[in-house]
């Protein structure tokens, strides 16, 4: 925070090391334990050396939870206040670079630890609101927790935020809103809610579009941001309800919006475990 204030040994050559007040980026090569120690450093220097930073750390999500979930570990019982960046994440948008980049369990690793906030954003807006609610929860409101975010290398169209969706901020951080109108079918027909996630939403939108045409089925598109934030809020009220039989019986955000009687069919980009972490509250 106050600038580099010594000079270092490396100073003559290209690429020395520099301290700035400004903010860094350090570029750790193929060394998951080493950037993460580094990760954990700046995100408990509030604690330790009072002064607070927000690290970024980014890597291949399949090198993260599966490689040095341990470190991860004992970050969060350090109370590390930070976000983690799971790039290039689920099993389709990497295929390319051989099973090994292909990560569909860190989504699920994550939903384990009881401070680290996972989340799975499809669009941009989505990823600004999470960052932007993130960054106020852990510098203005002081809460030790850290954020793991998946991102991915397809190409696919960003649209704007919707202005018409209500309570859409609230939706993305509780982790679940009714991206646009529902399709409307013929007279009658069935109807069903879909659920999409990461880079499988716009096959989700697709997929309303076609039963609607093709089939004349109605159907509902939901853009699922946290099967693991929608789980936890489900325990919570579950929870209550067992403990204060007394009072009317709450409902959990994921029971508001996928109450009643249509089925409800998720596909995400990693394993089947994720969306089912919700199953049992539906």
């Amino acid at each position: 925070a106050q600038g580099q204030l010594y000079e270092p040994e490396d100073k003559d050559e290209l690429l020395y090391y520099k301290e700035s007040r400004s903010g860094q980026i350090l570029e750790e090569g193929i060394t998951e334990a080493g950037a993460l120690s580094s990760w954990i450093a700046a995100a408990t220097s509030y604690s330790t050396h009072g002064v607070a930073m927000l690290p970024f750390y980014i890597f291949y999500s399949c090198f993260g939870f599966q490689r040095v979930g341990d470190l991860i570990l004992a970050a969060a019982d350090s109370r590390a206040r930070g976000f983690l960046i799971g790039a290039t994440s689920g099993r389709t948008t990497l295929s390319g670079e051989g099973l090994q980049h292909q990560d569909g369990s860190s989504l699920l690793a994550a939903s384990t630890i009881a401070n680290c906030r996972a989340y799975d954003p499809a669009f941009g807006f989505e990823l600004a609101i999470i960052v932007a609610a993130g960054v106020k929860r852990l510098l203005d409101d002081q809460i030790d927790e850290f954020y793991y975010l998946t991102v991915t290398n397809q190409n696919q169209p960003q649209p704007p935020m919707p202005s018409s969706i209500a309570g859409l901020e609230q939706g993305v951080m509780r982790g679940l809103y009714r991206y646009g109108m529902p399709a409307a079918g013929a007279a009658g027909a069935a109807q069903v809610r879909l659920l999409g996630a990461g880079a499988i939403l716009l096959e989700v939108i697709a997929a309303a579009e076609l039963l609607r045409q093709d089939f004349g089925v109605g159907a509902e598109a939901w853009s699922a941001t946290s099967f693991s934030e929608l789980a936890r809020d489900a325990r919570e009220v579950q929870r209550h309800n067992r403990m204060h039989p007394q009072q009317p019986p709450r409902l959990s955000h994921a029971q508001q919006c996928l109450g009643g009687a249509l089925p409800v069919i998720a596909a995400t980009d990693h394993v089947r475990a994720v969306p089912q972490l919700i199953a049992e509250y539906l």
